[in-house]
């Protein structure tokens, strides 16, 4: 099968075509037939080294871990899915990813492709969605009513954010650029914050939750729009300073994505009964060229929606 793989680590020009072996599934696993996947921070983050203390894994790696496609060939144990079954899934992290033709995914992680939505769309949201599910709701518990901030909300998992805490009956408040303030209120942002004019910490005040995918100084400044004593934030960029936490009396959490396939398909149930919906901003086709395209457009922090890799 062709695949896009990195044997070092460094800039785009590290992502190489290469035909390798397609694999073969072990007992829970079924082997997917790759139509759509899609870009994420990780990714361009690993192939630059960033993240080699984590995983230290051996070269070829074949970057991507989100999966839009049809199940192709299923292991001895797997019963609840079929060769032929249309799946998305958000695949465990290992050196072996999405950017190829077959991929291979742990039979409990997938869900099933919603049929109101296209590959590319089904493919951008497994790891941006389930990081805003569980951001929000596995450790941020929020609840209906509260006040949540989601920072960049115009990024692919702000903009599920967003989505999500409005169906769950939240008041939602997002920093933005005003180009994207239009679309993010039709998403169901309450309040934009425009964070080219504007301080965000001088305008908000006893914010229950927020989601903190920027890192830095709105990171440190996102405590002082806090509820005292109540009020939680989750990072899903780095770690946060104890002085801060220990001043403001929150629960500060950096969090990493947990694979779900019973998540996914409660975010799949949302898709297809239109109650949330997928915004890819740009695609790219699966080849060594689109890739690198896709990686520079990531990279430039200011990509709106998701960015989806087309295999057809």
């Amino acid at each position: 099968m062709k695949a896009i793989v990195i044997d070092r680590y460094g800039g785009k020009e590290e992502l190489q075509e290469r035909e390798v072996p397609t694999p073969a599934p072990q007992a829970y696993q079924v082997l997917v037939k790759v139509a759509a996947t899609s870009i994420n921070p990780i990714d361009w983050k690993l192939r630059e080294g960033y993240l080699k203390q984590m995983m230290d894994w051996e070269f070829p790696i074949i970057l991507g871990w989100d999966v839009a496609g049809t199940i192709s060939e299923i292991g001895s144990e797997v019963t609840d899915w079929k060769v032929g079954d249309e799946v998305f899934a958000r695949p465990e992290t290992t050196r072996f990813g999405t950017y190829a033709e077959f991929t291979l995914v742990d039979d409990h992680l997938l869900a099933r492709k919603p049929a109101a939505i296209s590959w590319e769309e089904a493919a951008s949201v497994p790891l941006a969605g389930l990081t805003a599910w569980q951001a929000l709701f596995t450790h941020g518990e929020l609840t209906k009513g509260e006040k949540v901030l989601i920072h960049a909300g115009a990024g692919g998992v702000g903009m599920f954010a967003i989505q999500f805490a409005k169906q769950a009956g939240a008041y939602v408040i997002t920093t933005a650029s005003e180009r994207n303030h239009e679309l993010l209120a039709s998403l169901g942002a309450d309040r934009m914050v425009d964070y080219r004019t504007t301080q965000f910490e001088d305008e908000l005040s006893d914010v229950d939750v927020v989601f903190d995918t920027m890192g830095g100084d709105v990171q440190k400044n996102s405590f002082k729009v806090l509820k005292q004593h109540t009020g939680r934030i989750i990072s899903i960029v780095s770690d946060f300073d104890e002085e801060l936490v220990r001043k403001y009396d929150v629960t500060a959490k950096n969090i990493w994505l947990d694979p779900n396939g019973q998540q996914l398909q409660e975010i799949a149930d949302m898709l297809e009964q239109k109650r949330v919906r997928a915004v890819v901003g740009a695609t790219f086709p699966f080849s060594r060229k689109g890739l690198y395209d896709a990686h520079a457009l990531s990279e430039t922090h200011h990509a709106v929606g998701k960015i989806a890799i087309s295999f057809s």
